[in-house]
């Protein structure tokens, strides 16, 4: 894991703790939703995980005009044999780039949800399996409204975490551009990951130990969310699933064989805010959000070990 997150930072520089979260994500086997302006890497950062994989990769450009099938697949009928043969589409691929999702309509985005949860995709009554892994990131620009479609709150629970990757430091900005001038940077990525190695990786993650006090205290946290005052949707027990299998990966990341609270606290935002809905609509719900999560976080106590002298 070292390895692959040293080839991304090739690309994406001074944003270690964000490929951290995306390849925790990767390998609990969620999906993640990139929201942020332009310009600041969401594709790039998505096309350096694809290549340093040796896996199948797919982008999709969302635009108003395309088509479920476009994402599924479609059977098509052949004059010269009198048969339908399936044709597959975008979606079968290892890691899939939904690039500016929020732009297609609400019928081809709900394309996505079967693939995203269930690893399959039916059509015409047919069921075909993805091959696995599977991992989805989506990009979306927070700050344009003219022609997109916002995803509804179902969807939205269909991504393990939410996040933002923010602009550069000024150094590292400065070694961007010189990159940008003197080469393509993806053509210094290849792969350093096969999928036995991955397979490996998300075994050994599993084994990650989380304590019951931990289980309790992720919970709690959910439960203090449902019963907040300014929250009409808390987060479901699916909420909770999310966050304990990501803490397990981001532990294993750290080379840690055990989740502490603090992980917990630190993932929280990346896995509850998505997921809430407030009440008086959607002014300032990032900010919105982020002052609930901190009330959620200071109201829930979180487990601590009880030391005692020997006698």
């Amino acid at each position: 894991m070292e390895a692959v997150i040293k080839n991304i930072e090739k690309v994406i520089l001074g944003k270690t703790s964000e490929i951290k979260l995306v390849l925790a994500a990767f390998l609990a086997g969620g999906h993640v939703l990139l929201e942020d302006v332009p310009g600041t890497g969401k594709t790039m950062l998505a096309k350096a995980l694809a290549r340093s994989f040796d896996f199948k990769f797919s982008r999709i450009q969302f635009t108003p005009d395309l088509l479920p099938s476009e994402l599924t697949g479609i059977n098509f009928y052949s004059p010269k044999t009198g048969e339908f043969t399936f044709r597959q589409g975008s979606l079968f691929a290892n890691i899939v780039l939904a690039d500016e999702i929020n732009r297609a309509t609400p019928r081809t985005q709900s394309g996505l949800l079967e693939s995203m949860e269930e690893g399959q995709i039916s059509v015409d009554g047919a069921t075909y399996q993805l091959e696995r892994p599977y991992f989805v990131i989506a990009t979306q620009n927070p700050i344009e409204t003219q022609g997109t479609f916002p995803l509804p709150e179902a969807q939205l629970d269909r991504f393990l975490l939410q996040l933002s990757l923010g602009y550069p430091e000024k150094a590292q900005s400065v070694e961007i551009l010189k990159n940008a001038i003197t080469a393509a940077p993806l053509d210094a990525i290849n792969p350093v990951c096969t999928l036995d190695d991955f397979n490996k990786m998300k075994n050994d993650a599993k084994t990650v130990f989380i304590h019951d006090d931990v289980f309790a205290y992720i919970v709690e946290l959910a439960e203090a969310t449902r019963a907040h005052e300014s929250v009409t949707l808390g987060i479901s027990t699916r909420g909770a699933q999310a966050l304990a299998r990501l803490a397990q990966a981001y532990a294993a990341i750290e080379a840690r064989e055990f989740v502490t609270p603090t992980d917990i606290l630190y993932l929280l935002p990346y896995v509850f805010g998505h997921r809430m809905m407030l009440r008086g609509g959607l002014k300032n719900r990032k900010s919105a959000v982020q002052s609930v999560l901190e009330e959620v976080i200071s109201e829930v106590t979180a487990p601590t070990e009880v030391w005692r002298l020997p006698r």
